[in-house]
């Protein structure tokens, strides 16, 4: 186009044609539409950049309001607080300590606040020393491969790329995290350390809790401590006074009209009936259970192969994606709770916070009835922490029980014994507790209100989106087991999922919410780089989307890198999971070696960690040699480390290098991805 303009612009001159041509004519009409419309979208987006901050919000806030709200600094002001603690929580546990020490800062005259980071704009920690004898605590966990929580992400970046003068700030650390996890409280310690070079000053050592032993203890000794550090970094003194004071309080809502009323939503009301993309934590995706197919071939135990449809969600995963389902409590427990209480489980209400300055209103999607709230929304089958037994104590008539829950409750040796043995020993849930202690009647809505929230369940998607893009399998077995009280106890997800069989019929398909959660579980770039994949028992499952991708490519021409995978379970006849699949994979050259452990088929046990000792040859050849990738997924407690241990030793021997040489290089492959675990304890 711009040659033929330059040739009939040449021509006009040659030819001597009027001055001003009707093609000059045009390019004039052209150039001064092209600057209105310039002009006018700069404008329309400048004056949409200045919007964007409020249309993104859920409510129509003006401006000021909206920036006050971000600000914990103008809601500790107004009103006498001096204490604001921050969580940084994934599945609850975090909020829930932060919650149990801003209400016992009233013990200390410090009235205090909970906070998510996420809804704060953590830069006025700056103005903190502005408050006279101000506190920030942080309870922050410490997620995945040693990463901050999704609600803290934010601001650890913040800390991370700032150099805020926090001179002042008066601060203390606890972290909740997991010692079979390489990544121990990496993001507490992180915290705990920056604040410092930042030149806050740290009140009190930081708290590191474990929760592969027991971080309900680990909490409790290091908050005494706290306070005993606060008395004498403040120059206070404890009143003495309980802090028993509800945090939320009862509203009727028989009133309230069934359409405004939630049934099990985790956010927005009737968000089932209308379903909106984007789906995440807080707004799942009611997904149809296309399949759901038993894999043990025999034996007492179950373990199911599940298949969602996804199928116009527009939901996208990857392989090594994880699954978030979430779950309800069974009807049996639910009813259980009604009876003892002499509940009407369906009577409407709504807990309402006292503290009109937070953030949270409601500690779960109100109003609703009891027996949605103990369904959808509470956890009623874990081991309850020992606040809960300090609150039960007031609805004790008998001597006996208060006594009992008194010391349960108290941080002396007898006390913490008691507790271990009586509630996570035996694995007593609050169903238990209220049946053993029969003189014990909390007041439902004081129940609902000390109960955790039930949290979603994740599982490692065990399919390729190149062969399945419209659904999501799962590997999933089937919890029971029996208590030291003869009690059945029986896994929430899982035994919901097992009564969901879809049916040939026309009738409407078992449906269950779900939302996808990325991972760093990751294949290689490339096809051509060799793999080896450690998973047994259900930590095959991300594995067999592996093995897809890779056949995948195969069948479409391309070149694809060795696959060895080492997978063991008890007997062959009876749990070994994918086997014809696996097999047909050997066949066709995209697995090109299975190494198989079957425990219980021999005399001596016999493990995939046996199997990789007896291959270091193999081993150092693709990952030494060859640069190759190493994965593993399954028990973090002793497989894992297992695992771990005979990499270090194979590094050592065939790499001819010294421990600290072997533990660097192994390090080394972890910080380029190609030693990765996903793994659970």
């Amino acid at each position: 186009m711009e040659n033929s303009e330059g040739v009939k612009i040449e021509s006009t001159v040659v030819t001597e044609e009027p001055l001003i041509s009707a093609l000059d004519i045009a390019l004039f009409v052209v150039i001064i539409t092209v600057a209105y419309f310039w002009y006018f979208k700069r404008d329309k987006q400048s004056s949409s950049s200045e919007k964007k901050p409020y249309t993104i919000q859920p409510s129509s806030l003006s401006s000021i309001e909206q920036t006050s709200n971000s600000s914990f600094i103008k809601k500790l002001k107004p009103t006498g607080r001096s204490l604001v603690v921050f969580y940084g929580s994934q599945t609850g546990t975090a909020e829930e300590f932060a919650g149990r020490i801003a209400k016992e800062g009233a013990r200390y005259k410090m009235k205090g606040m909970v906070a998510d980071p996420e809804e704060c704009d953590m830069a006025d920690l700056v103005e903190m020393k502005e408050i006279q004898k101000s506190l920030a605590i942080f309870c922050i966990a410490t997620y995945g491969e040693g990463d901050p929580t999704d609600n803290a992400m934010d601001f650890y970046e913040w800390l991370q790329n700032g150099d805020a003068d926090l001179e002042g700030l008066n601060y203390a650390v606890f972290g909740l995290g997991n010692k079979t996890y390489e990544h121990y409280n990496e993001i507490a310690i992180y915290i705990d350390q920056r604040l410092e070079e930042l030149g806050a000053t740290r009140v009190h050592e930081i708290g590191l809790g474990d929760d592969d032993a027991n971080i309900e203890d680990d909490f409790v000794s290091w908050k005494e401590k706290l306070w005993e550090s606060v008395c004498s970094h403040y120059g206070i003194e404890e009143t003495g006074e309980e802090s028993n004071i509800r945090q939320y309080k009862l509203v009727d809502c028989s009133e309230v009209l069934p359409e405004r009323i939630f049934s099990g939503e985790i956010s927005r009301l009737k968000s089932y009936e209308n379903q909106r993309f984007p789906f995440d934590v807080k707004n799942p995706y009611l997904s149809k259970i296309a399949v759901n197919r038993e894999l043990h071939k025999s034996g007492d135990r179950s373990c199911m192969h599940i298949e969602f449809d996804i199928d116009g969600s527009k939901m996208r995963y990857d392989t090594g994606d994880h699954v978030a389902v979430y779950p309800k409590n069974s009807s049996e427990l639910v009813d259980k709770i009604g009876e003892l209480l002499n509940a009407d489980l369906d009577a409407v209400f709504s807990l309402l916070n006292t503290d009109e300055e937070s953030s949270k209103k409601h500690p779960f999607p109100c109003p609703c009835t009891y027996r949605t709230a103990l369904t959808y929304y509470l956890d009623i089958t874990s081991n309850p922490r020992t606040h809960i037994m300090k609150e039960l104590i007031e609805y004790a008539s008998d001597p006996k029980d208060q006594e009992k829950l008194k010391l349960m409750a108290s941080s002396i040796p007898e006390g913490k014994k008691e507790f271990h043995e009586w509630i996570l020993r035996d694995n007593r849930n609050i169903v238990h507790i209220l049946e053993d202690l029969p003189s014990v009647k909390p007041d439902l809505d004081h129940l609902c209100e000390l109960l955790p929230r039930l949290q979603c369940r994740y599982y490692s998607i065990s399919s390729s989106p190149k062969v399945y893009p419209k659904s999501i399998h799962i590997t999933a077995v089937l919890v029971n087991y029996t208590t030291p009280t003869n009690r059945v106890n029986k896994g929430v997800a899982t035994n919901l999922l097992a009564q969901l069989i879809p049916t040939n019929d026309e009738l409407p398909q078992p449906t269950i919410p779900i939302y996808i959660r990325r991972s760093q579980f990751r294949l290689p770039p490339k096809s051509q780089t060799p793999i080896i994949m450690i998973g047994p028992g259900t930590g095959l499952a991300p594995f067999r989307g592996f093995i897809q991708e890779r056949d995948y490519a195969r069948k479409e021409g391309r070149e694809i890198g060795e696959m060895v995978l080492y997978f063991g379970c008890r007997k062959k006849d009876e749990d070994f999971i994918y086997e014809n699949e696996l097999q047909e994979y050997v066949a066709n050259g995209t697995l090109t070696k299975l190494h198989l452990a079957f425990s219980r088929d021999q005399p001596e046990k016999k493990y995939v960690t046996h199997l990789l000792e007896q291959n270091a040859d193999e081993l150092w050849n693709i990952i030494g040699e060859k640069s190759g990738h190493l994965y593993v997924c399954g028990d973090a407690r002793s497989m894992a480390k297992d695992v771990h241990s005979i990499i270090v030793k194979v590094v050592m021997e065939k790499g001819q290098m010294t421990n600290s040489q072997a533990l660097n290089y192994v390090k080394k492959m972890e910080q380029q991805k190609r030693y990765s675990a996903d793994v659970w304890s």
